[in-house]
């Protein structure tokens, strides 16, 4: 098991995109990785753009950025909600700077630039967030996924597999 013994975040808002959550979700249980699902508080529940729906373990005002080894934030319209809490860009912050793996796909790019962190990092997302991660510092690239650093980035549903396989290889 590539990452047993590893804790990892993943965040959760409504209107998730529910392949950008699920499909990470099962990827790093496979690969061994405690998976933590964390909501921004204002709800026990959340519910995918296509229907799904998934409880957290955890709010993000109760977890410690310490305890954990990374953080994946899907897209879909959830980011725009999460981005509205504090606490959900702070986790996002603080693992960034305390060097461990963020990672982002589709519309989550919009957490990166709420948590400042953009700056002259190389990235990616869905084409129409593209400007707001440009006028966030970013230079953006149109490729399936991005690895600048601890900091991986993909595009759409279809990337899936090869940012996970960017996510678990950085993880270990």
């Amino acid at each position: 098991m590539a990452l047993r013994n590893k804790k990892i975040i993943i965040l959760v808002e409504q209107i998730f995109n529910d392949q950008e959550f699920w499909y990470p979700y099962y990827r790093l249980k496979e690969a061994g990785a405690e998976v933590v699902v964390v909501g921004s508080g204002s709800a026990l529940q959340y519910s995918g753009k296509s229907g799904t729906q998934t409880k957290v373990d955890a709010n993000a005002d109760e977890v410690l950025s310490s305890q954990f080894d990374g953080i994946i934030i899907p897209g879909g319209y959830a980011p725009d909600h999460m981005r509205r809490y504090p606490a959900m860009v702070n986790l996002v912050k603080d693992l960034f700077e305390a060097g461990k793996v963020v990672a982002a796909i589709c519309h989550a790019g919009w957490m990166l630039a709420s948590a400042d962190i953009l700056e002259g990092r190389t990235v990616t997302s869905f084409f129409a967030i593209k400007d707001d991660l440009i006028h966030a510092g970013a230079h953006w690239v149109d490729q399936e996924v991005v690895v600048d650093g601890k900091l991986i980035t993909s595009r759409k549903p279809d990337d899936l597999p090869a940012f996970m396989k960017a996510v678990i290889h950085h993880l270990r």
